[in-house]
């Protein structure tokens, strides 16, 4: 196998989920500020231009970072972060599209319509910014009262693959400067539990 990736949340999603699990696999870096990603020899391997993908020995591609995640989940079951019962699976699932969709995506959007990078590939909004990052406030408070049970983790005791979207989220704030509100003490726990961890992604220097 032969995993292509690069700077990215996305990218960083299986970079932390392999240094989790302890898996290595031979990667190519693609520098996508340097327009890699657009490469004509790229854009036979992921015709979207994005990363990660992932190589199988039978030489099909893999593409999207929990789908990759999955596979690896099958070829290296221990430790399990997608949970190892039905109930687990069922409620770290449920947690992964919470923190994706619900949160994740928000602030994305927030550096997709702000990033100098991305003004070629969107029509950005300053309006709609500046709306995402209310709006993103406004649902980690919803996740505040969600998690004031005071689990350690999002979807319960054991650390999975929705708190790695969860460290992709706090990367993506970091990125474009969004801070947890200090009355959210409950998301600041649970920020402080990923960002401490060694596999965090750090910040382009």
């Amino acid at each position: 196998m032969k995993l292509f990736n690069g700077l990215s949340p996305n990218g960083a999603r299986v970079e932390i989920y392999m240094a989790e699990k302890g898996i290595k696999i031979p990667t190519q870096s693609l520098d996508l500020m340097a327009g890699d990603g657009q490469a004509e020899e790229f854009l036979k391997v992921n015709a979207l231009g994005q990363v990660p993908v992932l190589e199988l020995d039978d030489g099909r591609y893999l593409s999207e970072s929990i789908a990759i995640c999955r596979y690896l989940e099958h070829l290296h079951p221990k430790p399990s972060l997608f949970g190892s019962t039905p109930e687990e699976q069922a409620f770290i699932e449920m947690w992964t599209r919470r923190i994706e969709l619900w949160l994740f995506n928000v602030a994305g959007d927030v550096g997709l319509h702000e990033i100098e990078f991305f003004k070629y590939r969107v029509d950005q909004n300053a309006d709609y910014a500046a709306y995402c990052r209310r709006n993103l406030v406004e649902r980690l408070a919803w996740l505040d009262a969600e998690i004031a049970d005071g689990r350690p983790f999002v979807a319960g005791d054991k650390f999975t693959i929705a708190d790695i979207i969860g460290m992709t989220l706090f990367f993506i704030m970091g990125f474009t400067q969004i801070a947890v509100p200090a009355e959210l003490t409950n998301v600041l726990r649970w920020q402080q539990a990923l960002v401490s961890r060694p596999t965090f992604p750090k910040m382009p220097g």
